[in-house]
């Protein structure tokens, strides 16, 4: 290769060298411009459901779809997985910035189990506590909504009110009975306790069997629900935040 072959070679590298480096620039550049805007919808998402946002004076905790349990539903399920839901009432225990929990739910039931455990943390918070229930607050949804020590419920949302059911396979003995037995008696029990109505108007509801087409249970709408004692009035978010912040001080 001749010296001006080389020469001009040296030069061609020099040339490229900056167009090398100029894409792993805007790279970066492009990196750190999505890092800001992930943050910023993180910064606002929290300050939306209150879920990474401590310093707000109120908790807000969502139930919605299914309550998941120990067996993961499948993914096009809308779902409320308990072991998300139960860190979240332990830090608003432990946390003294936070002074209410207010409980949203729309949810179709779940894991009778699951349901209760969060459920029975709820009612056992020293802290203010306030639910309402948009949409539909159906089968364990029903424990969930009287946990908290005032509940609301929008006019037009629903609550279905049926014995325990469960799935897979059932061995039929004595034994299965008296557990099937029992587990309602759990439910009825808490309900009768967390709420004004009484066990007898509960199970009245739930055994009834000129309600519902293709099932035993009852159906109650907004006011109903109120009428019997179940839940302590009929309301929106405005009543349901004012009742909250009225009760915090």
């Amino acid at each position: 290769m001749t010296k001006t072959n080389m020469e001009f070679t040296r030069a061609m590298k020099m040339e490229e060298e900056p167009e090398e480096k100029e894409p792993e620039k805007c790279k970066e550049q492009n990196n750190e411009s999505k890092v800001s805007q992930i943050s910023q919808n993180i910064d606002n998402f929290g300050v939306i459901n209150n879920a990474f946002d401590f310093s707000s004076p109120i908790q807000y905790l969502t139930i919605i779809g299914s309550i998941e349990g120990h067996t993961v539903l499948p993914p096009q399920d809308k779902t409320t997985k308990y072991e998300h839901i139960i860190p979240q009432l332990v830090a608003v225990e432990e946390n003294p910035n936070i002074k209410g929990l207010l409980t949203i739910l729309n949810t179709v039931g779940g894991d009778v189990e699951a349901g209760l455990a969060i459920a029975e943390l709820i009612s056992t918070l020293s802290k203010p506590t306030v639910s309402l229930i948009l949409g539909g607050g159906h089968s364990i949804g029903i424990p969930l909504a009287t946990a908290s020590k005032y509940s609301f419920v929008a006019e037009s949302a629903t609550m279905t009110m049926h014995p325990m059911r469960m799935s897979g396979l059932v061995i039929g003995a004595e034994q299965t009975y008296e557990y099937f037995r029992r587990m309602q008696d759990r439910i009825v029990d808490f309900i009768v306790r967390t709420s004004k109505a009484s066990k007898k108007t509960v199970e009245k509801l739930m055994n009834a069997t000129d309600n519902m087409a293709n099932d035993v249970g009852t159906i109650l709408y907004g006011k109903e629900a109120v009428q019997i004692g179940l839940i302590d009035e009929v309301g929106g978010l405005d009543k349901a935040l004012g009742k909250l912040k009225e009760m915090i001080g």
